[in-house]
């Protein structure tokens, strides 16, 4: 078979050297024709050969292989082989008859046309002639021998008279035109040329008539249409007939005219292409280069050829090393390097070598890629300083691609969320955000603003845990950077704790400020109104005695109120000692028993002994208990327990929590629990709670609550027990 290497060398001439499909046409064209044909280097070693060279001469691939040409054939004399050699040279095409000798002593007869397909490559093409020979050699004496040969020849063979009537016909000759041989008897030869052609006809039959051979091409109408035919006609039998060996080359012609048409498109892509295309050989020297080349290297086309290509190149470093070394192993490159043109400018270029690809030169793509060389470095030193502003911003900043899928993060988004890089990195920024807030809607809100423009901005309570949640503003954009957005997260948590911090204490300025004078303005009338029901009570029988204890009860909740008022105006002289937190806790059960089982409410507590006692003011301590356990008692209407539990939290704080089984808070009121009027009873006045939030504040404690609608609510109250206040 011819092997790929004489195409790929057509292929990389043509500039479609991947079209896998055409390959394969060429490749069953040259297996299936009857020429034998093979390809030769410039000094004649058999490089490649079709299927029918193998099967003519009966040689496998591996003893013909690499074999000179001119060894495997006997040629008339040594002067008259030099002479196709000669011919072949000058001319680029020679024809000549010679004998090959088989192993068996088998003698055949071929004739052989060369054509100096390149510099590098020869093209053979080799017929079997020895029907021929013999027919010119013994004549027709052996009648019997001529029609063993006629019917069994590998060619079309035909018989035909002066006239050019159909006299006979060969088996292969019928089947090629598809007509059994009854049909073709007595025909005209004129039937199957066209009109065209008959002039031609008339000059081969004339010179048959002159006893003189004839041989050409010539088109030949059959069964399935018409196919261009190469004919050697001779006369035969004292000059009464003659005969015509036709061989079809439609194929053939086909090749040679893909061929043309391939170094066309070869030379139209090499003179157009946009990029620079240099031949060069072994020493670097350029041998052809194209229009585009002499415009990348500033230099004229007419000076380029003949300059040595690295003396283009700026910097023969290691790294032009390398790529020499490797060009020279493996006989194809890529890469790129930085060039020097005559004019003084530099550019980078990058370049595609392929060694001995077209008539053994060296070929090499080139493209400017200067522009793109000065963007990537521009991007690069983009990327460093953007790199730079995201690690170091005090400001949380998240990288996440168009699937929401969280790419990079910076150290502040760690901190933030108590997370390390790998364990933020992949995540879903959308899941991931969401499952931590309860704030669903206002999150969709957010999610559907970011998709209609670009941009959103909101803040989000997000729990980091149980007993954490850190208040954040996110602000995302989209398509800040290739297939890239960009989320900054801002933890405000202390921001917004100072800013409730201090409206609640210019609230409790103002509450105390207007407690002085109502207290100061309501207690002088208050003293007034108790004696004188006194004296009505004393006066009145007993039947009303009920509106008198109503009268009484209530002057008392306003000496109350009026007494949390003043702990409200002014600081109260108070004295801290070490006390300890369980007495105090028990005495305030005992006071608080008679009213818990006036509302069926049971009291359950546990208190470890050995703990440490709190440096504090035991009244005021009283205070809160007694305001805390009233409030769950109240909200406990049909019963229940209240629990509570005093422990040493290991953090230098105990630890008072007060739980009941009352309706609970919702949690967006839990956060107002403490403010000045504010309550969640019908009729408090939010006092309680206040003065409670104040007297742990000012023994540094702090209180947190946690509740569930339906379920209850649990105070807890922690205490520092190290050091002094």
């Amino acid at each position: 078979m011819i092997k790929h290497s004489f195409f790929d060398s057509m292929m990389h001439n043509t500039g479609v050297c991947s079209k896998e499909q055409e390959l394969a046409f060429f490749q069953l064209m040259i297996d299936e024709t009857f020429e034998a044909i093979i390809s030769t280097n410039e000094e004649f070693s058999i490089q490649s050969g079709n299927r029918t060279f193998s099967t003519l001469f009966q040689l496998e691939e591996a003893n013909w292989k690499g074999k000179n040409f001119f060894r495997l054939f006997q040629f008339p004399s040594i002067v008259f082989k030099h002479q196709f050699k000669d011919s072949l040279s000058l001319n680029h095409k020679a024809e000549t008859e010679a004998q090959y000798v088989g192993q068996d002593g088998t003698i055949k007869y071929v004739k052989i046309k060369a054509v100096k397909f390149n510099p590098s490559i020869y093209l053979f093409f080799i017929r079997d002639i020895s029907f021929n020979k013999q027919l010119e050699e013994i004549g027709l004496l052996n009648r019997n021998l001529f029609t063993g040969m006629f019917e069994q020849a590998a060619d079309a063979i035909l018989i035909f008279d002066h006239h050019g009537k159909i006299i006979d016909a060969n088996p292969i000759f019928c089947r090629i035109f598809g007509v059994p041989k009854e049909d073709l008897i007595h025909q005209k030869l004129e039937k199957y040329i066209p009109r065209p052609f008959h002039q031609r006809l008339n000059k081969v039959k004339l010179a048959l008539k002159k006893r003189q051979k004839s041989w050409g091409e010539i088109p030949v109408i059959h069964s399935k249409g018409m196919s261009i035919f190469e004919y050697s006609a001779s006369p035969i039998v004292d000059n009464k007939f003659h005969m015509a060996i036709l061989r079809d080359i439609t194929e053939k012609r086909q090749i040679e005219l893909t061929l043309k048409r391939s170094e066309e498109l070869f030379k139209d892509l090499f003179e157009e292409a946009i990029d620079a295309i240099v031949f060069w050989d072994h020493d670097g020297s350029i041998i052809k280069a194209n229009e585009s080349a002499s415009r990348i290297f500033e230099t004229p086309l007419d000076e380029l050829i003949g300059k040595k290509l690295w003396d283009y190149v700026e910097q023969k470093d290691e790294q032009y090393a390398a790529i020499q070394k490797e060009f020279y192993e493996k006989g194809a490159i890529r890469d790129e390097l930085l060039f020097l043109m005559p004019n003084g400018q530099r550019k980078h270029l990058e370049f595609t070598s392929k060694m001995h690809s077209v008539d053994g030169y060296n070929m090499t793509i080139f493209r400017n890629v200067s522009e793109r060389y000065r963007m990537e470095q521009e991007l690069r030193e983009s990327e460093a300083r953007f790199r730079k502003i995201f690690e170091g911003s005090n400001d949380g900043m998240i990288l996440w691609d168009q699937q929401f899928q969280i790419v990079d993060v910076n150290p502040e988004i760690c901190r933030i969320f108590q997370k390390e890089k790998e364990q933020l990195i992949g995540e879903n920024l959308q899941e991931w955000l969401s499952k931590s807030t309860k704030q669903k809607k206002k999150f969709e809100h957010y999610q559907v603003e970011l998709e209609k423009n670009g941009q959103a901005d909101m803040l989000l309570s997000f729990k980091l845990s149980k007993n954490e949640t850190r208040h954040l503003e996110i602000s995302s954009k989209k398509n800040v950077m290739l297939n890239l957005n960009y989320t900054v997260i801002r933890d405000v948590t202390e921001k917004l704790e100072m800013q409730e911090q201090l409206r609640k204490s210019d609230t409790l300025t103002v509450v105390g400020e207007l407690a002085a004078g109502i207290a100061h303005e309501i207690r002088n009338p208050m003293t007034a109104l108790k004696g004188f029901i006194q004296l009505l009570q004393n006066k009145m029988n007993d039947d009303h005695s009920m509106y008198f204890d109503v009268i009484t009860s209530e002057l008392k909740r306003i000496e109350t109120i009026i007494t949390e008022f003043l702990i409200l105006a002014k600081p109260q002289a108070v004295q801290f000692v070490h006390a300890d937190v369980t007495k105090i806790m028990k005495d305030t059960i005992d006071l608080l028993n008679a009213q818990a089982m006036m509302h069926n409410v049971q009291f359950s507590y546990s208190f470890p002994k050995n703990l440490p006692q709190v440096y504090s003011e035991p009244n005021q301590l009283k205070q809160v208990f007694i305001n805390i356990i009233k409030n769950a008692i109240e909200v406990m209407p049909k019963g229940g327990t209240i629990t509570i539990t005093i422990n040493d939290d290991q953090n230098g704080y105990l630890k008072v929590s007060i739980k009941d089984e009352g309706v609970g808070i919702p949690e967006d009121k839990i956060k107002r629990l403490g403010e000045p009027f504010y309550t969640t009873k019908d009729r408090g006045t939010g006092l309680g709670l206040m003065v409670s939030y104040k007297i742990i504040k000012e023994h540094n404690g702090k209180v947190e609550v946690e509740s569930e609608v339906g379920k209850g609510t649990t105070f807890h109250i922690y205490l520092p027990y190290s050091g002094t206040m």
